[in-house]
């Protein structure tokens, strides 16, 4: 499970690094960087959905450490 989410965060960031090539390469003529921002914000919803699901099988345990400690 923990592999899956690092898995998960390395998409992100790759595609959050490709919008940035598009951004510095395309100067606003196609609508690659439009794309590669579609799919990361796509990739954090499915994620974070995932995670829910994950905790609400049972998959994933919270740590039990008390909040504002």
């Amino acid at each position: 499970m923990h592999i899956f989410v690092a898995i998960a965060f390395i998409l992100i960031i790759g595609s959050l690094g490709s919008a940035l090539y598009f951004m510095m390469t395309d100067r606003g003529r196609t609508k690659r960087m439009v794309w590669s921002l579609a799919a990361r914000v796509g990739l954090s919803i499915s994620l974070f959905l995932f995670i829910l699901f994950a905790h609400w099988m049972g998959w994933l345990q919270t740590s039990g450490v008390p909040i504002g400690r």
